[in-house]
């Protein structure tokens, strides 16, 4: 069966390399000119750019995906661990490191706050039993029926762990410091709610991130979208670049073919791992899944005010990952989700890869990655980037004690109407969906098409979730779908 993926990032390179594995013929159409997706890079002055995913957490997934294939991680790059994972400014003179390994964050811990290291025990523990959960029992499912869900093991862990209570209030039942209390947040914050309203289900994501590590390939995170591409041609895909589809035809309660620049391509069964709603939009309205009154609806994950800059200099004062503190959470989460607005006084991060990687900057360079959570559907202009470009480069030259604007020589600037364009992002959002409770499992936008018999979706907004190691698993899903019912969808059924 010939199977049309529209869009090559994780999602749709992971569809695409296990279709292709199975036997079918593989087309990946791409609307940019490169492979990626949000994972794309871009080289500037000599310094080399990844443009989006900047942290490498759940290695156990991408030895998953490697695995399919016969092949290992060293085959595509040099995966080496952080140490300090990261560290975390809460003002100046207060800096915490993460580091590598349990021991040491146990230490950590009791160093910051007496009798914590006990309590971090005790919450790894059930952590390591939700992630080992989740990924056993729940992430790899399509999410079709609540009936996945119901399974001894799955409702014995709900009980037991109040997988669905507050994260928030469940963290600060145990710590009292302000930063361990910020250092447990901050693993959930991107996931698109406050940590109040987070199931505490995600906790499995402080296990994740604390203690299976913080890695790098090396080369960057765009040397994993070179892997999964040679693994998709490998096994016989072909990715048309520059390749953006235009419409959706359909005919008798299927798709019946895709128009791209002119020409129309047939279509026998289709995977669309772009934007959810842009993707629908290509649908004649009769045969969309949701409203633009239920997408109006949904809570959006953040958006992100980005900053990419050469600097002529090497930085003191800063890790590979860097996270500014120093502000309120709470209020900058509130101008994120209750009240959206551009924040006041806003977190920031800042990624510094050249720390460790000569290859991406010419020597006595830095490059450097600054990133600032917005609400998505927020105006975007030229002057309000400059006007926080100030505001954070002020902040980050006070808390490290060294000037850096001065020493810039490329910057580039990307933001809402920047994935609005590259990705036909709704409301110009980062990463997709929040994972409220309302909004798992089978509460998110559906796998399948439910008027269209041979259309599934894949990718941060539908299962499981928004993220790389969820992407690559949400291809994987809709990829076993399509083998599961192959002799129904052979038939036009």
């Amino acid at each position: 069966m010939r199977c049309q993926v529209i869009g090559s990032g994780f999602a749709g390179l992971s569809a695409a390399s296990y279709l292709a594995k199975d036997g079918h013929e593989v087309d990946v159409y791409e609307k940019n000119s490169m492979a990626g997706g949000r994972a794309r890079m871009f080289q500037a002055e000599g310094f080399t750019f990844d443009m989006g995913p900047s942290w490498y957490w759940m290695p156990d997934v991408f030895e998953k995906y490697y695995a399919a294939f016969d092949r290992k991680v060293p085959d595509f790059y040099d995966l080496r661990e952080l140490d300090p994972g990261f560290r975390m400014y809460f003002g100046k003179g207060d800096v915490v490191d993460l580091p590598a390994g349990e021991a040491a964050i146990l230490e950590l811990f009791e160093q910051i706050e007496t009798g914590a290291a006990d309590k971090l025990r005790r919450f790894m523990k059930e952590a390591k039993e939700k992630y080992d959960v989740s990924m056993n029992d729940l992430v790899y499912k399509p999410g079709l029926s609540i009936l996945e869900f119901v399974q001894p093991k799955v409702m014995s862990a709900a009980l037991r762990m109040n997988l669905f209570g507050s994260f928030g209030k469940y963290v600060r039942r145990l710590f009292k410091d302000p930063r361990l209390i910020a250092l447990m947040d901050f693993p959930v914050l991107f996931l698109g709610a406050s940590s109040e309203r987070t199931p505490a289900l995600y906790s499995l994501m402080n296990y994740a991130g604390l203690y299976m590590g913080t890695w790098y390939p090396m080369g960057g995170m765009h040397e994993i979208i070179k892997g999964f591409v040679k693994i998709a041609e490998e096994q016989g895909v072909r990715i048309h670049t520059d390749s953006p589809v235009e419409s959706i035809q359909v005919n008798q309660g299927r798709v019946s073919s895709l128009h791209i620049k002119g020409r129309e391509i047939p279509v026998e069964t289709l995977v669309a791992t772009g934007d959810y709603h842009h993707m629908e939009s290509l649908l004649p309205p009769a045969v969309r899944n949701y409203s633009e009154e239920y997408w109006d609806k949904r809570v959006m994950s953040p958006s992100s005010l980005l900053f990419y800059l050469g600097v002529d200099k090497k930085l003191q004062g800063l890790q590979h990952h860097t996270l500014f503190f120093d502000k309120s959470l709470e209020h900058h989460s509130t101008q994120i989700y209750d009240d959206p607005q551009w924040p006041d006084a806003p977190l920031f991060y800042a990624c510094c890869p050249s720390m460790i990687d000569p290859s991406v900057a010419p020597t006595g360079k830095e490059n450097l990655f600054l990133l600032v959570p917005v609400a998505a559907g927020l105006e975007d202009t030229p002057k309000v980037r400059e006007r926080y470009y100030d505001m954070i480069m002020s902040r980050l030259e006070r808390l490290t004690g060294q000037t850096i604007r001065e020493h810039v020589i490329y910057k580039r600037s990307y933001a809402h109407r920047d994935f609005q364009a590259d990705y036909h992002a709704y409301k110009g959002n980062a990463y997709g969906l929040a994972n409220t409770l309302r909004q798992t499992a089978v509460l998110k936008p559906t796998l399948i098409n439910k008027s269209l018999s041979n259309m599934l979706y894949a990718g941060q907004l539908t299962v499981p979730g928004p993220g790389v190691p969820p992407s690559i698993i949400s291809g994987e899903m809709a990829a076993q779908y399509i083998k599961k019912n192959h002799a129904r969808l052979a038939k036009g059924q």
